[in-house]
C-alpha cells in the first residue's frame, strides 16, 4: 500500500466516523422540512474536509481531488447527502486554477476555516439549459463595475452561500470569435445581494437541493471580481465541470455501495418459506451485478481523478466516470428496492430518499445523452451531432 492509499484509507475511516453520529434519521427529517444540514456542514467544516482542495498556504489540507473523492463517497456510502459539500469542493477547480493572487488571499483563508462558504455555481439558464455557450445572461462593464441582467435556474444552496461563482456573457453572440467566446466568469459576494439587484426564488423539487431561480435586475459586481480572463470563461467553468462530474462520479459510487450493502444485508435476514431470500438466485444475482458494475465504475472515478490530480486531460475520463457510477448507482438503488418489496416504499427503510437523491444524476450535472455524444465525437472522431 502506497503512502497515499494509506492516508486515504484513514481519510475513509474518519469520515465515516463523523457521519455516524448523523444516521439516516438525520438526513430523512432534513428531507421531509427542506432542511439544510447546518450541523453537519460545520463538522466537516472544521474537521478539515470542506477545505481538503484548498492549499495549506492558506489554511487547507492541500490534498487532491483523489482525497475529495473518498469524503464524498463515504458521505453518501453512510446514508448522507453530500450535497452541501461537494459544491465548494468542484467550485474550488475554478478558483485555484484560475483565480488571482489577491482573489485567493481574500477568499480562501475564510473559506477554508468556515467563516465564508462558496457553495453555489450559477451556469444554468431556463432557455439554454444544457447549451451553455448559448446563454444570455449579460455583464457589461462600467467603469470598474459589471451590471448584470439575466436569469439563472437549478442554482443550488444560493440561500446558504456566501459567494457564488457566476458564468455570464461579456460579449454579444453575434461579435464572438467562437461558440466559447464572449463569456466570463464572477466571483459574487452574496451577503445583502437581495438589496442590490438580485431575486431569488426556491424551487420546490422532488430532493432537496435548496435549488432556486435567480433574477439579477442591473445588479453590480466590482470588476475585480472577475474570475481568469473576460470573455475567456468557459475554460474556466470547464476545470470546475470535469470536477465536478469526477466528484459527483464518486457520490454516485457511495450511493450504489450503500444500496448494495442494504440489499445484501436485507437478503440475509428477511426469510420467507423458511429460508432467507438470498439464498434465491434471483435476489442475490441482481446484487452481486450491481456490486460488480460498482466496481468497475469505481475504477473509473479513480483514473480520471489521478489524471486530474496530474493537471492532465481529463474531459472523456471526467464524462465516463460519472456516466458509468451514475447508471449503477440507480440500477442497484432498483435493486435493493426490488430486493425489500413492499418495505422499500416505506420512507421508514430511507431508500426511497437515496433512490430519489441518485436519479437526479442521470441528468445533471450533464445528461448522458450529452456524455455519449461528447464520446462519439472527441473520443470516437465520429461527426459533431449539434
Amino acid at each position: 500500500m502506497t503512502e497515499q492509499d494509506q492516508a486515504i484509507t484513514e481519510i475513509r475511516e474518519s469520515v465515516r466516523t463523523l457521519c455516524a453520529a448523523y444516521n439516516e434519521d438525520y438526513w430523512r427529517e432534513l428531507d421531509k422540512t427542506n432542511g439544510y444540514p447546518t450541523r453537519f456542514v460545520e463538522e466537516i467544516t472544521n474537521s478539515g474536509f470542506l477545505g481538503c482542495l484548498i492549499p495549506e498556504c492558506y489554511g487547507g489540507a492541500g490534498l487532491g481531488l483523489l482525497e475529495a473523492c473518498a469524503i464524498l463517497e463515504e458521505i453518501s456510502r453512510s446514508g448522507g447527502h453530500p450535497g452541501a459539500a461537494h459544491a465548494q469542493m468542484y467550485v474550488m477547480g475554478s478558483v485555484l486554477r484560475h483565480g488571482t493572487r489577491a482573489q485567493k488571499q481574500k477568499y480562501l483563508p475564510e473559506i477554508a476555516n468556515g467563516t465564508l462558504r462558496l457553495q453555489s455555481f450559477a451556469v444554468t439558464e431556463p432557455s439554454t439549459g444544457t447549451d451553455t455557450t448559448s446563454l444570455k445572461t449579460t455583464a457589461t462593464r462600467k467603469g470598474d463595475k459589471y451590471i448584470v441582467n439575466g436569469q439563472k435556474v437549478w442554482i443550488s444552496r444560493v440561500q446558504h452561500s456566501d459567494l457564488m461563482v457566476l458564468l455570464a456573457r461579456t460579449k454579444p453572440i453575434d461579435q464572438r470569435h467562437s461558440k466559447t467566446d464572449g463569456l466570463s466568469c464572477f466571483i459574487v459576494d452574496l451577503r445583502g445581494a437581495e438589496q442590490r439587484g438580485l431575486t431569488i426564488q426556491p424551487i420546490d423539487a422532488m430532493i432537496n437541493h435548496h435549488s432556486c431561480e435567480l433574477f439579477f435586475d442591473n445588479f453590480e459586481i466590482p470588476a475585480e471580481n472577475l474570475l481568469g480572463e473576460e470573455h475567456k470563461g468557459f475554460r474556466v467553468i470547464m476545470d470546475g465541470m470535469n470536477a465536478e462530474r469526477i466528484l459527483i462520479g464518486a457520490e454516485c459510487i457511495g450511493d450504489a455501495r450503500y444500496f448494495i450493502d442494504k440489499a445484501t444485508r436485507y437478503a440475509n435476514e428477511r426469510v420467507v418459506f423458511d429460508r432467507p431470500i438470498g439464498q434465491n438466485q434471483g435476489v442475490s444475482f441482481p446484487i452481486a451485478t450491481s456490486y460488480a458494475h460498482t466496481e468497475a465504475a469505481a475504477l473509473m472515478v479513480e483514473k480520471a481523478a489521478r489524471l486530474f490530480d496530474r493537471g492532465e486531460s481529463c474531459g472523456a475520463e471526467a464524462n465516463m466516470a460519472k456516466m458509468l457510477a451514475a447508471d449503477i448507482s440507480w440500477k442497484a438503488g432498483d435493486t435493493c428496492l426490488q430486493t425489500h418489496g413492499g418495505f422499500g416504499m416505506s420512507r421508514e427503510y430511507h431508500i426511497e430518499r437515496k433512490l430519489r437523491e441518485t436519479r437526479l444524476y442521470q441528468i445533471a450535472p450533464v445528461s448522458t445523452n450529452l456524455i455519449l455524444s461528447y464520446i462519439s465525437e472527441h473520443v470516437l472522431g465520429m461527426p459533431r451531432s449539434f
